[in-house]
């Protein structure tokens, strides 16, 4: 039966299980990024001192939008549509567009023209499926041999993003993250290293990427192996905007997590600004290949900050998938994996401050017993510095009566293939359980109220059995004409061939 949400308060029992929290790992020292580097090369790799920190190289670069909110113009997005829509009924039919995929975990285009969609696979491949349907035997690029190994039953790590450069049809630039071994000795002991590199078409064939042309962006080393993030995308602006979680393990302690200035839950990556860059959303100037500069709009640029200059938003958990809205006002949509008891999506702006790890979604949140929050916490910083809400949230499945383990970030709807979807926000959750396939599709419609939370519905699937999607939900995507796609598999971890492509269409 579907099931409308605006925001749930069934009370919480005790919950057995942590959401997606392997064990702890040991060593404690704080991340690593590679340098930024000046117009004249690369600086050489230092670990500076926090106060040190905002000396990173600033970009002149003119932003295409207003950097304090993230918001573009509306002569520089697609119009909205007409104030009347037709009706919005929340059902939808998918229809399959490529399969024997391992685990996608992300579709983008390259903004050419050609039509085509390029799957990213956790396992390592990013695949291309043509204008006319055809999913490639050759893949786009194969970096497996460059990746930490990962683990076939269950795994964060992988190959997890793919952004075009903006002018991709001239330069044949794109961008990826994925999870490389350690890299260097300064963290020893530590999981792996969260690598962002460049990577260049090949001359011969616009079908296959050059895998000898990798250049280096940004590295950050991780001290466990979950909560990594991995969506990477350029803005409107033109900047690259990087999502790196807290550094895994469970409620933002212990093993390579730094002191903040919330004693009560022992310090966490999420809300620290000025000792590494995990729990954040960064956003750098990439313009000219090789390492990167900072935006000099960015919130912890200036006399008198004390934050790392790359991080734009931070007080995350594990932002795994967002997304710019391709119309409106461009905002930003970030979905963040919550930990026992919630899950949540923001509406990320420059310096906010999304809570993680005193709140988890708008609730207070206890690193000691996590199933059992307190009544009190703070809803600022000392400096006044707001915990902002997220825009909606949902009862984690650990909990009686809740949604999912772990929500899927999607996108809002500009197609024209669905509608009265308009506007709208589809998301996901990617299972209520490890051992069955059941993920949710998700629909949430923006409040006339402003600041209040977005009212959101289950999505049907026409033609299947009781409407359910019935698979892992990976992901979601969008593709030309900025339809939505969605990917799936059968299993909870990165292996076999069950992985799938779906289109989002009109069930008609």
């Amino acid at each position: 039966m579907r099931r409308i949400i605006i925001r749930l308060t069934i009370l919480l029992g005790l919950v057995v299980a942590v959401a997606c929290a392997p064990p702890e790992l040991t060593p404690s020292v704080t991340p690593s990024v590679t340098p930024a580097v000046t117009e004249n090369g690369p600086v050489a790799a230092t670990d500076a001192p926090p106060g040190e920190a905002t000396e990173a190289p600033t970009s002149t670069k003119e932003p295409t939008m207003d950097a304090a909110t993230a918001t573009v113009s509306p002569t520089q997005t697609k119009p909205t549509a007409e104030p009347t829509q037709p009706p919005f009924e929340p059902r939808v039919r998918l229809e399959l567009v490529a399969e024997g995929l391992t685990a996608p975990v992300s579709l983008k285009t390259a903004g050419d023209g050609s039509g085509r969609v390029f799957v990213v696979d956790q396992a390592g491949l990013i695949r291309v499926i043509t204008n006319e349907g055809e999913l490639l035997e050759d893949p786009f690029l194969d970096i497996r041999d460059r990746m930490v190994a990962i683990n076939p039953g269950y795994d964060e790590r992988g190959l997890l993003g793919l952004a075009f450069a903006p002018n991709y049809e001239e330069s044949g630039l794109f961008a990826v993250y994925y999870s490389a071994p350690l890299i260097g000795e300064s963290h020893p002991g530590w999981n792996h290293t969260g690598q962002v590199s460049w990577f260049t078409v090949s001359e011969d064939d616009g079908n296959v990427a050059d895998p000898d042309s990798e250049l280096s962006i940004l590295r950050a080393d991780q001290p466990q192996g979950n909560h990594n993030g991995g969506e990477i995308a350029f803005g409107p602006d033109g900047y690259l905007y990087i999502a790196l979680g807290d550094g895994g393990g469970a409620n933002d302690v212990g093993t390579g997590h730094a002191e903040d200035w919330y004693d009560v839950n022992a310090g966490g990556n999420g809300q620290d600004v000025s000792q590494n860059l995990l729990g954040s959303i960064l956003r750098i100037d990439v313009e000219t290949p090789g390492g990167y500069l900072v935006p000099e709009s960015n919130p912890f640029i200036g006399e008198g900050e004390q934050g790392l200059a790359e991080i734009w938003a931070y007080g995350l958990r594990n932002p795994y998938r967002f997304s710019f809205d391709a119309g409106g006002e461009g905002e930003l949509f970030v979905a963040d994996v919550g930990q026992n008891l919630w899950e949540e999506v923001n509406i990320a702006t420059a310096g906010g401050n999304y809570g993680w790890n005193v709140k988890e979604g708008a609730q207070c949140f206890s690193a000691s017993a996590p199933n059992q929050p307190p009544e009190d916490c703070p809803d600022a910083e000392p400096d006044g510095t707001p915990l902002v809400d997220p825009i909606l949230e949902y009862e984690n499945a650990n909990a009686p009566g809740g949604l999912g383990l772990a929500v899927v970030g999607g996108y809002v709807y500009r197609g024209e293939a669905l509608p009265g979807f308009e506007g709208r926000y589809v998301f996901g959750d990617w299972s209520t359980s490890f051992g069955v396939p059941d993920g949710t599709l998700f629909v949430a419609t923006r409040p006339e109220e402003e600041g209040a939370m977005w009212p959101f519905e289950e999505l049907e699937m026409a033609g299947r059995e009781g409407g359910a999607l019935d698979a892992f939900l990976l992901g979601l995507g969008q593709g030309p004409g900025d339809e939505l796609y969605v990917l799936t598999s059968q299993n909870p971890g990165p292996q076999g061939s069950t992985g799938r492509v779906w289109r989002i269409v009109a069930a008609e």
